[in-house]
């Protein structure tokens, strides 16, 4: 048997086990030590996760598709179920096929039989709601254990990717990580050195730990509410005067988590009422045409990649031609900026609560290190780097920083077999 640390995260997740003296993660699909957070339920029977869930939603299998599974940890959501196929299906179960599914990816990459789990947690699952960041933890715990782990503990996620960046470190040094994945944003400042990372105890060296409910999910909402969803409708005006098209479709279409109540029989019936009331009924048949394909999805998804190539890019096109032939939506780097700088703005406000904590002034801090995918936005780093200008910026491992942090530790509780 052997121990491991399992990164689940909103977007992507990672699980490893040392190999040798070194944490290593394990290829989850071919050629990757990541899998996407996603699964697929066709209309056979069959389970698809990871990228393969994706492809099949893609190329139009018949099925259900759910993304950010992790998202519904601390909600109400959590205790609720959703049609899958014929039935209604909790979200508990969906994430415990899922998380079973990684561990036996994992035990058959690794050749070893996975017992003992370090589990990564953000620091607030749910802002301002200990009771429900309690609940959220527990049900992780539960579903861990209901898969086949024995031993289930937790880390924070930054602590995690502390561990992970503190095999590099050469001298002493004060270090903030910040882990800016696709649900939360994640903070600790933390006492690093060479000599501390054999340490089996560390609470002394967690100088802060901080973090909010917002993450990449949250940067492709807005960014969609403000770009793609006016073309479906969004803020449109009803006939009747003062009135405007109910926001709330549009909200749920532009949240990973939501997206699946759009499908909902009633949803549609009420649709296609607010579309005959509507002043401009054609952008509302845009919408409608959305949910009869169940492509609500491929909206997301195309604002997600929107996103991504804005980290590099000056622009970047979508293309809606099977929605309405012609239909294409332009993005420049600052319709992002605009529409996500408040989300950046309050990421950046955690690091001045992280220093009080530690009782540091901002240059009390040596190294910024960065992990997660949200980080590779321009605009978010800005804004984590600019309350630090004297610490030097150390790129982390984007995906994998944090399950190799939580390996380690799972390794120092457990033992490395």
């Amino acid at each position: 048997m052997s121990s491991c640390g399992l990164d689940f995260g909103t977007s992507n997740t990672t699980l490893g086990s040392i190999i040798g003296d070194a944490p290593v993660l394990c290829a989850l699909e071919p050629g990757h030590s990541t899998i996407l957070s996603a699964i697929f339920y066709e209309v056979d029977g069959a389970v698809l996760i990871g990228r393969k869930a994706i492809d099949a939603y893609v190329e139009g299998a018949p099925g259900r598709l759910l993304r950010s599974l992790k998202s519904v940890l601390g909600t109400s959501l959590i205790d609720e179920t959703t049609m899958v196929g014929r039935q209604r299906t909790g979200f508990r179960d969906i994430i415990a096929y899922y998380i079973g599914a990684v561990k036996r990816r994992a035990e058959q990459a690794s050749g070893r039989e996975l017992r003992n789990l370090v589990h990564g947690r953000p620091v607030h699952f749910v802002d301002n709601n200990p009771l429900a960041d309690r609940k959220a933890e527990a049900t992780l715990r539960e579903i861990a254990r209901s898969v086949g782990f024995d031993e289930v503990t937790f880390q924070f996620e930054p602590i995690a990717a502390a561990l992970d960046y503190e095999r590099e470190v050469t001298r002493e040094e004060i270090a903030l990580i910040a882990d800016i994945g696709g649900g939360t944003s994640d903070f600790s400042i933390v006492r690093l050195s060479p000599e501390r990372h054999l340490k089996a105890d560390r609470k002394a060296d967690i100088l802060a730990n901080d973090g909010v409910r917002i993450g990449g999910t949250d940067f492709d909402r807005q960014l969609s509410l403000g770009t793609v969803m006016p073309l479906f409708g969004f803020r449109s005006p009803m006939k009747r005067a003062g009135l405007d098209v109910p926001s709330g479709y549009f909200h749920d279409l532009a949240t990973w988590a939501n997206i699946n109540r759009m499908y909902d029989p009633k949803v549609m019936i009420e649709l296609r009422q607010v579309r005959h009331e509507s002043k401009h009924p054609k952008l509302l048949d845009r919408l409608v045409r959305v949910l009869d394909e169940q492509r609500g999805h491929t909206l997301a998804m195309e604002v997600e990649a929107a996103k991504i190539a804005l980290a590099d890019a000056k622009t970047a096109a979508i293309p809606f031609e099977w929605v309405e032939p012609g239909l294409n939506v332009a993005i420049a780097r600052p319709d992002l900026v605009r529409h996500t700088a408040q989300l950046a703005k309050r990421i950046g406000a955690r690091i001045d609560l992280c220093l009080g904590q530690a009782q540091l002034a901002a240059d009390g801090v040596d190294a910024v290190f960065l992990t997660g995918g949200s980080v590779r936005l321009a605009h978010v780093r800005k804004a984590i780097t600019a309350a630090l200008p004297a610490a030097r910026v150390v790129e982390g491992d984007t995906f994998g920083a944090v399950g190799k942090g939580l390996t380690i530790e799972a390794s120092r509780r457990y033992g490395p077999g």
